[in-house]
């Protein structure tokens, strides 16, 4: 019975070290993993916030570029979760010294491991130096088309015509070729009409020159070019060059057509007959 009661005592006594053992862990690592937990959220918080805060912040003042404010809120809100990572491991014991020491010492192996992240971030501060496009422009890059809604630190986010939200690596903008749409205050329209020989071609140009003369959106400067562009078989290809402001270019273009069209039905001038359909064998 001695035997036994003296078990049952040390099995209690590492028990009660055990619980006490637990205790203290659960009060000095619990409140540090508390503790980093809520700053973790409050650094995510405050990263959103800053973001938020620039944008609207420049919002108010209408001449800073919205490509250079977009890239600024993005970045800044990286940098406070950073600043966020540095103070959760602290909070939870690890020397942030030594492991800057470590990110020092490893940098190689890390650059080449995020050397596409890095490409990114390197193509979006020269997207914003460079300027090949601003936000609000109408673009053609890396196989999409749309306007430019932000440049941030690894992004690029495009709206599409129909209204469909696209991110674009900026490593893949930088890298390929830019066609900005909207890019310059002008841009030349092209419309080419086929007159039928059995038509008069002179009067085909008049006609042409009038319409183009009736809208007033059609800048004079460069001057219009109307002509004869080539001869075909059935019919005479009759071009009309013209220039527009970049804003004006889908409207001009669509009545100019449309113009041309019921003016030539008006006074007789002809269009090629279609080619009759082969027949198959």
């Amino acid at each position: 019975m001695d035997q036994i009661s003296s078990t049952q005592a040390q099995l209690e006594k590492q028990l009660s070290q055990a619980v006490e053992t637990g205790m203290a862990v659960v009060t000095t690592y619990g409140l540090q993993v508390l503790g980093a937990i809520a700053i973790l959220v409050i650094g995510w918080i405050a990263a959103g916030f800053v973001q938020r805060g620039i944008l609207r912040g420049f919002a108010r003042f209408r001449g800073v570029d919205q490509t250079i404010v977009t890239f600024a809120a993005s970045t800044a809100k990286y940098a406070v979760l950073t600043f966020t990572l540095v103070a959760v491991l602290s909070s939870v014991g690890v020397q942030t010294t030594s492991f800057v020491a470590v990110i020092g010492a490893l940098g190689l192996a890390i650059g080449l491991a995020l050397q596409g992240t890095l490409n990114h971030v390197a193509s979006g501060m020269l997207l914003v130096l460079l300027r090949p496009f601003r936000v609000g422009d109408s673009v053609e890059t890396a196989g999409v088309a749309g306007v430019v809604k932000a440049i941030t630190l690894f992004t690029t986010e495009i709206a599409s015509a129909d209204n469909i939200k696209i991110v674009v690596p900026n490593g893949a903008i930088l890298g390929g070729v830019i066609k900005n749409v909207t890019g310059h205050a002008t841009r030349r329209i092209d419309v080419e009409v086929p007159v039928a020989h059995t038509s008069n071609i002179g009067k085909a140009l008049e006609l042409a020159k009038a319409v183009v003369a009736k809208d007033l959106r059609i800048l004079p400067d460069p001057p219009p070019a109307i002509g004869i562009a080539r001869l075909g078989d059935a019919a005479a290809m009759l071009s009309v060059q013209v220039w527009v402001k970049t804003e004006d270019l889908l409207g001009v273009k669509g009545e100019l057509i449309l113009g041309l069209k019921h003016s030539f039905d008006r006074e007789g001038i002809a269009f090629p007959a279609p080619p009759p359909p082969t027949r198959p064998t």
